[in-house]
């Protein structure tokens, strides 16, 4: 910064030189204003995904086939794991046929009741036969229900052997082989969404107070280096951390085609409205001694051509490339901002206005 400063003010004196310029040095100049003073809070995170589950099958079994491989995206609905389910594809086979031999029977035990009740108009069957026979009817009906329920029951006992992802993400974790016996509860794979992604920040408890979900939050990451992204605060979670005297915000970033990736590490910068203002400069225009003194050149236009003069200032918050001047400068002062490394009190010189 030193040398590129020293280089543009040594072509601005060359260039006046040689046009025979008597007036002085070339400087720019900008004005100190009065402002909201803006305090900015440096914070580190990480990206979060707020759906990660640890995912295990219903049923015991040997694995009989893996879908997927650590690093898969999934969608939800696709396949993860197998179970071998030989053994209940018998059983619902089995079920499937008592269910078919009990509506045969129920038929059976229908048919013989239509003829006993035609018979009965002839006074050939009993009332308490056409009973018996109807009582029949509806013990066999019970019959055809519960083999109907025990093979819907083993139709789902089967569809358990395959465990399906429940929603779309990257397999983060594959924790089991094929041939391995696993037991309801063991976790098979880790699965974390990909979408829908949350920048977690730990902020320092000194400013809970000032901070709600209308402060504005820059965020880098440190993935996509030289970007800085406007990030909106989603949720303010204040759970104090007994450690670090931190609190947790939830942000989420405005540009949704910015690529993320659960963990990712992020930086950002809370611009925290303080409520006060103040006279601000630019910190270019700044020039910090050895010793601590701060100090500004200003600008004397009032008479012909224009002189300048060293101030000592006190600076306070600094924020977005301006710098808080709490005593030594008025708002409106014309201060030197570049060529102001090598001015002397009363020097005549140039002006330019900064754009």
């Amino acid at each position: 910064m030193f040398l590129r400063r020293f280089l543009v003010l040594m072509a601005f004196i060359c260039g006046n030189v040689a046009f025979g310029q008597q007036s002085g040095p070339m400087v720019l100049v900008d004005l100190a204003e009065e402002v909201t003073l803006i305090e900015e809070v440096s914070v580190t995170g990480s990206v979060i995904s707020t759906r990660i589950a640890k995912l295990s099958t219903e049923v015991s079994g040997i694995v009989k086939s893996m879908a997927i491989e650590m690093g898969d995206q999934v969608r939800a609905g696709d396949e993860i794991l197998q179970l071998n389910s030989e053994l209940d594809r018998l059983s619902l086979a089995a079920a499937r046929a008592a269910t078919e031999k009990a509506i045969q029977e129920l038929e059976d035990a229908k048919r013989r009741l239509d003829d006993a009740k035609t018979l009965a108009k002839r006074h050939s069957v009993s009332a308490n036969e056409i009973e018996s026979l109807a009582a029949e009817v509806r013990i066999d009906g019970a019959g055809v229900k519960r083999f109907r329920a025990e093979q819907q029951r083993q139709a789902a006992q089967l569809k358990r052997h395959k465990l399906m992802a429940p929603f779309a993400g990257v397999i983060s974790r594959r924790l089991v082989e094929q041939g391995e016996w696993i037991q309801p509860g063991d976790t098979v794979v880790e699965l974390i969404a990909t979408e829908g992604l949350r920048i977690d920040f730990r902020v320092p408890q000194s400013v809970y107070a000032k901070l709600d979900k209308a402060t504005k939050i820059l965020i880098s990451l440190d993935a996509l280096p030289g970007q800085t992204f406007d990030g909106v605060i989603e949720s303010i979670i204040p759970v104090t951390d007994p450690g670090t005297r931190t609190f947790l915000i939830r942000t989420v970033l405005d540009d949704l085609q910015a690529k993320l990736a659960p963990g990712m590490s992020a930086s950002a910068v809370l611009r925290l409205n303080t409520g006060t203002r103040g006279v601000v400069v630019h910190r270019d225009a700044l020039i910090r001694y050895p010793d601590g003194r701060v100090t500004v050149w200003v600008v004397n236009q009032e008479g012909e051509p224009a002189t300048v003069s060293e101030l000592l200032v006190q600076t306070g918050l600094s924020f977005n490339g301006k710098v808080a001047i709490t005593s030594g400068l008025a708002a409106d002062t014309t201060v030197v901002v570049q060529g102001n490394e090598a001015l002397r009190d009363g020097q005549s010189v140039s002006i330019k206005r900064a754009e």
